[in-house]
């Protein structure tokens, strides 16, 4: 399993990022569409990591082949995929919760061409410096990272540190934001409180489950998977304190 310190050292930045103090510093929609731009591009490059894992875990190859993983495992990946990929919007519609961002920055006037354009030409030149660090840190784990460290990131990085910090994010938003600025972003609101819920069950309990079934009870594997949990949470850091040092 983890060992002791760097267990502690996950539980620590876990915390730290779960309750950023950026978030208590949004305070108006100037302040909201600042932090979704930088946002939106962890929402984008989470797809990678778990593409990657789907990749990987189940089988998207022609012929097709049973997958040499556990089918616990191929439900769970699929499962996730289905949900992040093809969920449902306000209207019932399906929609890709990337998408279901776009439209969440749309409604309040924030700025989504300088993901755009990175998309087409991945021109880190272009992105700030901790928006360049977090993305090329996830995208080529998930182009090069072993499974379990992908499933490491996706898990610590991700999953098990989202619903906790989306519940203080709009938390803090309902309780210092204006009442009629708060009616202007229901898709953010929406996208927020369904990654709370299905981020903090099943997707959380999924990843976790995954990351085990990888490492199992090899050490060498958990102590791999440790260290990309931690600079997962280590970038996500950095670009909340960029964030916020924009805000003061």
């Amino acid at each position: 399993m983890i060992p002791g310190k760097l267990s502690e050292e996950l539980t620590s930045l876990h915390q730290s990022v779960a309750n950023h103090s950026l978030y208590r510093k949004i305070l108006t929609i100037n302040d909201l569409k600042i932090m979704m731009e930088t946002h939106v591009f962890a929402v984008w490059d989470f797809m990678s990591l778990l593409k990657r894992l789907q990749r990987d875990i189940t089988c998207v190859e022609l012929p097709w082949k049973p997958s040499p993983y556990p089918k616990k495992l191929v439900r769970l990946i699929n499962e996730i995929v289905l949900g992040e990929e093809s969920d449902l919007d306000l209207k019932g519609e399906a929609i890709d919760h990337f998408t279901l961002y776009l439209k969440a920055m749309d409604e309040i006037g924030a700025q989504s061409l300088k993901l755009q354009n990175f998309i087409v030409d991945l021109d880190f030149n272009k992105i700030s410096l901790a928006q360049k660090n977090f993305v090329e840190f996830n995208l080529n784990l998930s182009a090069h990272g072993k499974t379990h460290e992908v499933a490491a990131a996706f898990f610590y990085g991700r999953e098990k540190l989202i619903p906790d910090m989306f519940t203080s994010i709009l938390g803090d938003l309902e309780k210092n934001m204006d009442k009629k600025d708060q009616l202007l972003f229901p898709n953010l609101k929406y996208y927020l409180e369904r990654h709370i819920e299905i981020d903090g069950g099943e997707h959380s309990h999924a990843a976790n489950d995954c990351l085990n079934i990888l490492c199992g009870n090899d050490s060498i594997k958990w102590h791999e998977a440790s260290v990309a949990g931690i600079e997962s949470l280590k970038l996500r850091s950095q670009l909340w304190d960029e964030v916020e040092a924009r805000l003061i």
